[in-house]
């Protein structure tokens, strides 16, 4: 029932470090349970830790935090809301489960309404206390209602139903919050919104949530089939819930969990994680990285159980893995500004070193996104223009040659196309029977130039192979439409 870390780093410092990742907005978690009864509510820090023999913990306070333990888990939340308003981070409350303890699983009974600890009505008397109790306070903007709905008793007549209470509830309490709504199955789908909608009288406030993790999926087709499976997984992903931003009519969509081991040695993880980050870039999502914590205090029975899906390393001092920060900036900038214009130009995304395309002086390389070139593009078969010049098009050199700009822009080398099953690679015919070569971004260890190369796992028709051991990712490059 309070924030992980508090045992480890002073508070303010814990702040600063979501700062300096680059954050403005934390997802902080809830239990029902802490509202709605008195043994849970009632319940100091202190006397939490004693309860599970967390006398480590409580030393850790003691030294970090001291003020801290004698509050409730309620009173620590609102200190901790305080503290992150003070930097200018702003907080969605995110109802994770009714019962506190490590979420989830489909049978902890705090899946689906009706469950052991979950009751509808029980459920929604914490929603409203929460948002009374944040009421008038400009950090909390949102309340997601409940953390991935999952479960044997799984049903839309019921989710319909009761998210529709909860929704309704939250705004006639407090109706400056942004109402979070999650899916069915762990919050991966919300396709049964095309047939039927959302029927909450909330206003604009009603914002929708997703997670997107390679959970269950296979190791091989990410390893071997990293196109095909990129495009197959992009597919699900739109048809599920990516969908409401899409179109003459989009709606706002959350990706609210999303992350992988940051050990630096899970490379099916760093597949999964570079096609989502193209396909958040595109759409320019909002979402959260899952998560912050290097550590818990108790988890499933575990004391002081390091979290290798944590920015934070175990003692919540230093960054666990840097290029992770690195591959998150871009999409940490608002590339279409939904009160502006409609997208007029591109900017060029290589997702796997979180770097974007620069041109200078017919030079082409990656560099950092803030203030990347900005491309115009017809669609496949069009020159790819510098738009700054549009007289200035991107062509194809040679087998390993850097790509360059030229104003030969009705060349076979100067007509681009997206291909392969994850649409990431660009490619254009370097001819002299040399076929199709994609933009590559192999040097970026050595130096920072953008090649064009052989495509990696293509055919000579530019079709996927079978399977593939190389890694076709270094030529992943996403033209992201902006108007900022």
């Amino acid at each position: 029932m309070v924030p992980e870390g508090l045992e480890k780093q002073p508070l303010t410092n814990i702040v600063a470090s979501v700062v300096s990742f680059g954050f403005n907005c934390v997802r902080l978690t809830w239990a029902t349970y802490m509202y709605t009864r008195n043994d849970y509510s009632n319940l100091t820090i202190a006397q939490s830790l004693d309860k599970f023999g967390l006398n480590d913990a409580k030393a850790g306070f003691a030294k970090n935090n001291p003020d801290l333990l004698q509050l409730t888990g309620i009173g620590a939340q609102q200190v901790v809301v305080r503290a992150l308003g003070a930097q200018n981070v702003v907080v969605i409350l995110d109802n994770h489960l009714s019962l506190p303890q490590w979420c989830c699983s489909g049978n902890d009974g705090n899946g689906f309404f009706g469950d052991t600890h979950f009751d509808p009505n029980e459920w929604i008397l914490g929603l409203t206390l929460v948002a009374r109790q944040y009421k008038n306070n400009p950090t909390v903007v949102g309340m997601s209602m409940r953390n991935e709905l999952r479960g044997s008793r799984s049903n839309e007549d019921d989710w319909y139903k009761y998210m529709e209470q909860g929704a309704n509830s939250i705004h006639n309490e407090n109706p400056d919050l942004l109402i979070v709504v999650s899916g069915l199955r762990s919050d991966t789908n919300l396709a049964f919104l095309k047939k039927r909608p959302f029927g909450a009288n909330v206003g604009n406030k009603l914002v929708f949530e997703a997670h997107w993790y390679p959970f269950g999926e296979s190791y091989n087709n990410w390893l071997n089939k990293t196109n095909q499976f990129c495009g197959t997984r992009t597919g699900w992903f739109n048809g599920q819930s990516g969908f409401l931003v899409d179109g003459g009519k989009p709606f706002p969509l959350f990706l609210s969990e999303f992350g992988i081991d940051q050990r630096g040695d899970d490379e099916m993880g760093d597949r999964y994680l570079n096609c989502l980050l193209a396909v958040a870039a595109e759409k320019d999502l909002d979402w959260a990285w899952w998560a912050l914590q290097g550590s818990y205090m108790l988890r499933q029975g575990k004391i002081e159980m390091e979290e290798f899906y944590g920015n934070l390393d175990f003692n919540w001092s230093l960054p666990r893995n840097p290029t992770i920060q690195k591959k998150l900036q871009f999409l940490q900038h608002v590339s279409q500004d939904p009160n502006s214009k409609k997208p007029t130009s591109y900017i060029m995304y290589h997702p796997q070193s979180g770097n974007c395309v620069h041109a200078s002086r017919n030079l082409i390389r990656l560099g950092d996104c803030n203030s990347s070139s900005r491309w115009n593009h017809d669609g496949d078969g069009s020159p790819i223009r510098l738009a700054s010049t549009n007289n200035l098009c991107l062509l194809v050199t040679r087998e390993g040659g850097t790509a360059t700009l030229k104003g030969d822009c009705t060349s076979p080398r100067a007509m681009w196309r997206s291909v392969s099953g994850s649409r990431l690679h660009l490619a254009a015919n370097g001819g002299q029977g040399m076929g199709d070569l994609c933009l590559d971004g192999t040097s970026l260890e050595s130096s920072s130039r953008v090649l064009t190369k052989k495509c990696l796992c293509l055919g000579k028709d530019s079709k996927d192979l079978p399977t593939c051991p190389d890694n076709p990712q270094v030529q992943w490059f996403k033209l992201v439409p902006t108007n900022t």
